[in-house]
């Protein structure tokens, strides 16, 4: 047999750059597989996200959904909330209002020759579902509702379930001032958006514009001399009581309800005053009147 010639050693260097490229190839190849492996599950179930989401939109999941449907308040809420003692009222005095009423240099509200207060609100909003009950406790000092409903926030928003009264379809009689409440949407959900109820006024958009342009509900204007946007205090308070436990809790100061509610109904109070001259002077210069006047 013919002997073997050694490698030289040029060709042994050659042989081992041809063999580490060989490796560098498989390792290169191995790691496309491992690649692939991970990545191709990765890459579904973003595209199984974005699906959903694209069905999400397309089915309407998520939309808003219907509260409690409007009834007439019953008459032991009515009572207790047109009712609140006073004894009560003034030694809740400034409460737990967070945000007072704002005062405002515009042209005088009225309405039918009287000072007027414009609520602006929507029932499925739970910062309305606040403020309510704080306006119906102040307005009641100064004259009679006929006609409150109660209802609920809406269960798919902050603060989900909140019991309130409505304005929609009441009515207000006094000879110290003129009450309009606007509830703009129902909390009953139509076609995907909340049901239409009261329309405003070119007037009211004009208030609304000019006073809050972010549009920001509940809005109220009272007498053109002081504003409210957005809930006087937390409305978490409220969470988890029945239209009934709310309303006996404005009697008791020392409860959380009564501090936020009956403080509000104090703040507002003071404000509507300072359109009605003051009068009645019962109501006017309660403790508790004078007590929120003084945070204004």
């Amino acid at each position: 047999m013919p002997s073997q010639t050694r490698p030289s050693a040029a060709q042994q260097r050659l042989a081992a750059k041809l063999e580490a490229a060989a490796s560098e190839r498989r390792a290169a190849a191995s790691r496309r597989r491992r690649i692939k492996t991970v990545g191709i599950p990765i890459l579904v179930v973003v595209l199984v996200v974005a699906v959903l989401v694209v069905v999400k939109v397309a089915t309407g999941a998520g939309d808003p959904k219907s509260g409690k449907k409007a009834t007439t308040a019953t008459s032991t809420v009515i009572t207790a909330v047109t009712s609140v003692p006073a004894s009560a009222l003034n030694t809740v005095g400034a409460g737990s209002v967070v945000t007072q009423p704002k005062a405002i240099s515009g042209a005088a509200l009225s309405a039918n020759g009287l000072p007027q207060v414009l609520y602006i609100g929507a029932e499925y909003c739970p910062y309305c579902a606040a403020e309510r009950w704080a306006v119906a406790v102040a307005l009641s000092r100064f004259g009679t509702f006929t006609g409150l409903g109660q209802t609920a926030s809406s269960p798919s928003d902050v603060y989900p379930s909140t019991a309130t009264l409505t304005f929609h379809g009441a009515s207000y009689t006094s000879k110290y001032l003129s009450f309009t409440g606007k509830e703009i949407q129902s909390n009953q959900v139509v076609n995907g958006t909340y049901a239409t109820l009261d329309t405003l006024t070119a007037d009211e958009k004009a208030l609304l514009t000019k006073y809050d342009s972010g549009g920001g509900i509940p809005f109220i204007d009272i007498g053109g001399n002081y504003m409210i946007s957005g809930a006087s205090y937390n409305p978490q308070v409220l969470q988890g009581n029945t239209h009934a436990e709310i309303a006996a809790a404005l009697s008791d100061p020392s409860s959380p309800i009564a501090k936020g509610v009956d403080g509000t109904a104090n703040a507002v109070t003071a404000a509507v005053c300072a359109s009605t001259g003051n009068t009645p002077a019962s109501v006017c210069t309660a403790s508790g009147v004078v007590a929120a006047a003084k945070k204004l």
